[in-house]
C-alpha cells in the first residue's frame, strides 16, 4: 500500500502541460509531461484505449495581411496517428483557419504512458517558422542590413543560448550605431531640440569607437523617445558595457532579452515620433492650401 502511495504522490508532484499549451508556448529542445497526449479510439476486436494522437486548435500569431495577430490554427494531417510507448519521430502542419494561407509545422518526439494512458511525453525538436513571437516589421527596418545577425540572434534567444544571443545583439547595435542615432536626430530635429542636443547626438555618430559615442549620447534624448523616463540609449550603454566572459550564459540571455526589448520600444517610438510630425505637416499643408484657395 505504501508503495502504491508513493507513486501516487509522485504522479501529483508531475507538472503537465496540455498538448495545445505545449505547441503554443514552449521552445524547442523541451522535454514536457503532457495530460491529454492521446484521445481514445474503439478496437475493432472490441475495447477502447486513449492511444491516438491528440491534435487540438492552438492559438498563434498570423503574419499574414488578412490577419496580422493571434489566430486558431487546426491540425491539417491526414489520418490518426497512433501512438507508442516507445519514442516516435512526428511532424504536425497547423494552418490558419482564418486566412488559410498561413502554416506552421512542428517537429515532435512523442512517447505514451504505457499505462496511464492519455498521458505521455512531448519533445520539440523545433518549428518552422521559427519559435517565438514575430519580429516586430519597424524594428527590422531600424536595423536594416543587420536583419539576418538579429534574427539569428532571435532564435538563438528562443533557444535559451544567452551568450550567442548576446553577442548577435551586440553586433547590430554595434553596427548600426550610426542608423538608429541619425533616426534619433530626425526626432530632435523634428521637435526644434536645442542646439547642443544636436551637436551632441552629431558628435556621438561622428565617434568611431562604439561605447564612448553611446555614453555621448545617452542623455541627449527627445523626452518623447524616453521609455518609462529612461533614455533607451543609456539603457543599451548599460547592457552591452558587460562582458560576456564575466557572465554565465542565464545572465547574458537575461540581457540580451533586454536590448531586444529596449530596442523594440525605441523602434516604436521613433516610427510613432516621425509618423505623428508627418501627420501633422500634412494636416497643416492641406489647411494652408484650402486658405490660400
Amino acid at each position: 500500500m505504501g508503495s502504491e502511495e508513493e507513486q501516487k504522490e509522485l504522479e501529483e508532484e508531475i507538472e503537465y502541460l496540455t498538448t495545445a499549451e505545449f505547441l503554443e508556448s514552449v521552445p524547442p529542445n523541451q522535454l514536457v509531461h503532457i495530460s491529454d497526449l492521446g484521445r481514445g479510439r474503439k478496437y475493432h476486436a472490441g475495447g477502447y484505449k486513449d492511444d491516438v494522437l491528440n491534435t487540438p486548435e492552438i492559438q498563434l500569431h498570423c503574419s499574414h495581411e488578412a490577419c496580422n495577430g493571434n489566430r486558431f490554427f487546426r491540425y491539417i494531417g491526414h489520418g490518426e496517428i497512433v501512438l507508442r510507448t516507445s519514442r516516435q519521430l512526428l511532424y504536425l502542419t497547423h494552418r490558419c483557419s482564418n486566412c488559410q494561407k498561413t502554416v506552421k509545422t512542428f517537429s515532435i518526439a512523442a512517447r505514451i504512458d504505457e499505462q496511464r494512458n492519455p498521458t505521455g511525453e512531448l519533445y520539440k525538436l523545433g518549428e518552422m517558422p521559427p519559435y517565438g513571437p514575430p519580429t516586430p516589421p519597424i524594428l527590422l527596418k531600424l536595423i536594416g542590413p543587420d536583419r539576418e545577425i538579429f534574427l539569428k540572434g532571435r532564435r538563438c534567444e528562443n533557444q535559451g543560448l544567452g551568450i550567442g544571443a548576446f553577442i548577435y545583439y551586440r553586433r547590430v547595435v554595434e553596427n548600426q550605431k550610426n542608423r538608429i542615432l541619425k533616426e534619433i536626430v530626425k526626432v530632435a530635429e523634428k521637435i526644434n531640440a536645442p542646439d547642443q542636443t544636436l551637436k551632441t547626438l552629431k558628435a556621438a555618430i561622428a565617434e568611431t569607437q562604439f561605447q564612448k559615442a553611446l555614453d555621448m549620447s545617452k542623455d541627449a534624448i527627445p523626452e518623447s523617445l524616453l521609455i518609462n523616463g529612461h533614455s533607451p540609449v543609456r539603457l543599451l550603454h548599460g547592457a552591452l558595457s558587460k562582458g560576456v566572459h564575466a557572465m554565465s550564459d542565464e545572465e547574458c540571455l537575461d540581457f540580451a532579452s533586454s536590448v531586444r526589448v529596449v530596442l523594440s520600444e525605441l523602434s516604436d517610438r521613433l516610427a510613432q515620433a516621425l509618423k505623428d510630425e508627418a501627420e501633422l505637416s500634412k494636416a497643416l499643408s492641406t489647411l494652408m492650401h484650402r486658405k490660400n484657395g
